[in-house]
């Protein structure tokens, strides 16, 4: 089939090379020739009629188709060179009419021009007119040579392109012929070889698939049928095999769900049970806190006057220590409640826990002098409204504290639907002192801190608080490493999906 088909597009192109060659010189060569051929003779006859107009008249403006004609000559002759230099028999026209029109203007053309100017009779003009008349009859006789030969010629080019055609549609008729019955040849080559086997494979595999394991399946046909039988034979082998090692595990996995039962209810004893833990732990741990941070203070009220200055710095380091315990325990227990404790998801509308965290936050704000600008309107999501006001009042809060000491904080909150179509944006932006964009991913770690305690109190949790929240509801967090002034923190909350529409009254009836 290849060699048909290689064969038949170098054949096909060939024909059709010279179909399109002999087109070509039938478009531009032979048409523009006869057109050139025609301007050539009206030429020259235009030079004759001008010679005896001006003879008779003695008038310049006579000759000036004398004088056009010959240009006009030599343009058509040249350009008719060029076009019928392949072809002797025509080249050899245009020289005749050359030639003898070269000798037409020597002994009659000429001459007749000179003696009108130089105020010969007329009578003499006239004998001279007829001469030259007769002379220029030559020419009109060539005239009808070339016209005859270049007929010829193109009825020559005509019939050859007609029998290329034909040659062309037998061709590729043959071509088609040959084709077709290749296919046919194939086919049923392709039935008797590969069809019977495949056939038979299939039907074998088939009562394989319906359960007779011991089916020996057998290897017939072409190389690559065979390798195909050889492979189902070998993966029946191996389905028993497998079958036989599935029943043993079945049993074994059986064995094993019971005891993986009996674990889960153990492992939901010991969570419950580390809650407790937890919750107790919180409250032992802060309750010696406390005690430390009370007598401590009572130490200072008591014995302050007979304390010096480092004894007194002792005390605060003691003070300053015990509530920072208290508050890392707090910071730590909300942290590992994110996600198991209150975990209430259901519409949640933005705008309202954003107003509760403002509300929060609004000593920190008038001491501060904080600005906050919010969009009037904020998308609904779904989640649990205790954690999501948390994540607002770490972000704001967090905007207030590390605001830059020369101005006023700023934050600005937008909310914009995200890329995916399936979740809302929300940005909290600042123009505080700022996060190097190398640590936007150490920020989100826990007990990660950029500054000293003595510079920016906390605990380093708040934002890893907000990355578990943010994280638990579906979304993603991030630092927008774009401002070069200030913070911006952005995350991505699912959106609240759309209540199905209920059935019209007619429609539940007809359901």
């Amino acid at each position: 089939m290849l060699l048909l088909v290689l064969g038949g597009a170098v054949v096909g192109a060939e024909l059709l090379s010279r179909t399109t060659a002999q087109t070509d010189e039938l478009a531009d060569r032979y048409h523009p020739a006869r057109v050139e051929m025609y301007r050539l003779q009206n030429a020259l006859l235009n030079q004759e009629t001008g010679v005896r107009g001006y003879v008779i008249a003695r008038h310049e403006d006579f000759l000036a188709p004398y004088v056009d004609g010959r240009a006009q000559e030599r343009r058509s002759a040249d350009r008719l060179e060029s076009l019928i230099g392949f072809d002797p028999r025509l080249a050899a026209d245009l020289n005749a009419i050359r030639e003898a029109a070269d000798a037409w203007r020597s002994e009659h053309a000429r001459p007749l021009i000179d003696r009108a100017r130089a105020g010969e009779t007329r009578a003499g003009s006239t004998e001279q007119v007829e001469a030259s008349r007769r002379s220029f009859e030559e020419l009109r006789t060539l005239f009808g040579v070339q016209s005859r030969h270049m007929a010829e010629a193109r009825k020559e080019a005509r019939e050859d392109l007609a029998s290329l055609s034909t040659t062309r549609d037998l061709v590729y008729a043959g071509m088609i012929l040959a084709f077709v019955i290749a296919c046919l040849a194939l086919t049923v080559l392709l039935r008797r070889a590969v069809g019977r086997p495949l056939r038979a494979l299939r039907e074998r595999s088939q009562r394989v698939a319906d359960g007779e394991f011991d089916l020996r399946i057998e290897a017939a046909g072409p190389s690559d049928l065979r390798a195909v039988a050889q492979s189902v034979e070998a993966m029946r082998h191996r389905i028993v095999a497998e079958l036989e090692e599935t029943l043993s595990r079945e049993a074994r996995l059986t064995r094993q769900t019971g005891e993986l039962d009996a674990q889960a209810v153990e492992l939901r004893r010991s969570n419950a049970e580390l809650e407790q833990f937890a919750y107790v732990a919180s409250h032992d741990l802060q309750e010696p806190l406390r005690k430390v941070a009370s007598f401590c203070q009572l130490l200072e009220k008591r014995y302050g006057g007979e304390l010096d200055e480092r004894g007194k710095q002792y005390i605060d380091f003691a003070v300053d220590g015990a509530k920072r315990m208290q508050i890392l325990i707090n910071d730590l227990l909300t942290f590992s409640r994110v996600g198991r404790l209150n975990d209430e998801r259901s519409p949640v509308p933005m705008g309202q826990v954003l107003d509760r965290a403002l509300s929060n936050l609004a000593a920190a704000a008038e001491e501060s002098g904080a600005v906050v600008e919010r969009p009037e309107e904020l998308p609904e999501v779904v989640g649990d409204p205790t954690t999501l006001t948390m994540l607002w009042q770490n972000l704001v809060g967090n905007a207030i504290k590390f605001r830059s000491p020369d101005r006023a904080p700023r934050v600005v909150i937008t909310a914009e639907p995200a890329e995916d179509g399936g979740s809302w944006q929300f940005c909290v932006a600042d123009n505080g002192i700022g996060i190097p964009p190398e640590f936007g991913e150490k920020v989100f770690i826990i007990f990660q801190r950029l500054h000293g305690r003595d510079a920016y109190a906390g605990t380093g949790i708040g934002l890893a608080l907000c990355k578990k929240i943010v994280e638990h509801h579906g979304g993603q967090i991030a630092l927008d490493p774009g401002p070069t002034e200030g913070t911006r923190i952005c995350f991505t909350l699912p959106v609240r999906p759309e209540p199905a529409a209920l059935p019209s009254p007619e429609e539940a009836a007809t359901a």
